[in-house]
């Protein structure tokens, strides 16, 4: 008989397993086999506790999304005015966990499963969105709604392009640099904008990289290289639960 709490910590090895095989050939055609052997289980206990290959990916996407939203949420509540909180959006961006080789590797994956999977395709618009979310909600504290509009889907797609760029490691640069070129990005257009006629409001707030709370809604697409998808969308399948 396993022991107790054995579940658990043999569903974490085989979603790390999957990230870093899938990291390795840089896509998902992996096998179930490939994962279990890099986790150190058989296939069968693999199947056992995810059913299939493509149950596993879509966890191993939640662990990526949950590490990410964990991350963003400490960050943002260590940060006091809306220029801290723009910045621990970019830190978080680029936390050395999401941007490690195999990790990169794996979301370009995901990205390209997604023309294909819808519900791989749901799981990145929505934290596409969530992105643009809280990256929008800052600024608007500090400029017009239409300026903050077009800073916040500039920022996303520096932060998508500094991706690819290291992904491709034509001329990869490191999360220091990444950091400082997104962070001198929106100082040169905070220092041209004029400031928020609603400075001083209660303007919008997310919680971390979770629900938006109160202002209007993005009208273009959201960060992440994909267009945004229904607001309604929830963040789990009806029996999953991302915490």
């Amino acid at each position: 008989m396993p022991k107790v709490g054995m579940e658990p910590m043999r569903r974490k090895a085989l979603v790390d397993a999957a990230l870093r095989v899938i990291g390795d050939h840089g896509s998902l055609a992996v096998t179930m086999s490939d994962i279990a052997r890099q986790a150190g289980v058989s296939p069968a206990l693999a199947h056992h506790y995810f059913g299939s290959k493509e149950q596993l990916l879509i966890e191993t996407i939640r662990s990526l999304l949950r590490q990410l939203r964990s991350d963003a949420v400490a960050a943002l509540r260590a940060a006091k005015t809306p220029r801290e909180r723009l910045s621990a959006v970019i830190r978080v961006s680029f936390h050395a966990d999401q941007f490690a080789p195999e990790t990169i590797a794996a979301w370009l994956a995901f990205y390209a499963e997604a023309q294909r999977s819808e519900e791989t395709r749901r799981f990145l618009v929505v934290y596409a969105r969530r992105l643009h979310s809280n990256l929008l909600a800052d600024l608007k504290a500090l400029l017009p709604t239409d300026a903050a509009e077009r800073i916040a889907e500039g920022a996303a797609a520096m932060i998508d392009g500094l991706y690819i760029r290291q992904s491709l490691k034509s001329a990869p640069i490191g999360i220091e640099a990444s950091i400082a070129l997104t962070e001198d990005y929106l100082n040169a257009l905070l220092a041209t904008a004029p400031p928020s006629p609603q400075r001083g409001e209660d303007v919008r707030r997310t919680d971390g990289w979770g629900k938006a709370e109160t202002a209007a809604p993005s009208s273009g697409p959201a960060g992440h290289l994909l267009p945004e998808g229904r607001r309604d969308t929830p963040i789990e399948p009806p029996k999953g639960q991302m915490t």
